[in-house]
């Protein structure tokens, strides 16, 4: 998708979670191991972005991990689930993103790859840490989710 804004876009990332594994998938421009993820949409909070993401990505139906005590909803106010954690990130010089992170639940664990050359694998703890190419926050929200996620 085109970029909201040219110094600095809102993302998604998502840790999915089946049967005691948790997806990973190889980045095809960077070659860095990520969970799924993309931009939000001028029209979508980042809830309705995540699920489109692993949709479009992955296609897998997820359900985020949802920890909300009230959950309100009407004509007027929708609360959402919130994220796990969130960070900011420089792409390049002249552009950041600022991603929001969740955790899900897939029910099945049919990857069906956006594209054909897409790499993914369905990771167990122990081999999380043992890719190559991947960064220190990708081991623990990883790692976390395995241990979150029921």
């Amino acid at each position: 998708m085109p970029h909201i804004h040219e110094k600095i876009d809102f993302t998604v990332e998502v840790f999915i979670v089946h049967k005691n594994r948790v997806l990973l998938r190889l980045h095809d421009k960077y070659r860095i191991w990520l969970s799924v993820g993309g931009h939000i949409e001028l029209d979508e909070d980042p809830n309705q972005a995540a699920i489109r993401e692993v949709k479009e990505e992955v296609g897998l139906d997820i359900e985020l991990v949802d920890s909300r005590k009230f959950k309100g909803k009407n004509s007027e106010y929708e609360e959402l689930i919130a994220p796990v954690g969130m960070d900011r990130h420089r792409i390049s010089d002249t552009h950041e993103h600022i991603t929001f992170i969740y955790f899900a639940k897939a029910k099945t664990d049919k990857v069906i790859p956006e594209k054909e050359t897409d790499q993914w694998k369905w990771c167990e703890r122990d081999e999380i840490e043992k890719l190559d190419n991947i960064r220190p926050n990708v081991i623990f929200y990883a790692k976390r989710a395995l241990s979150e996620v029921i």
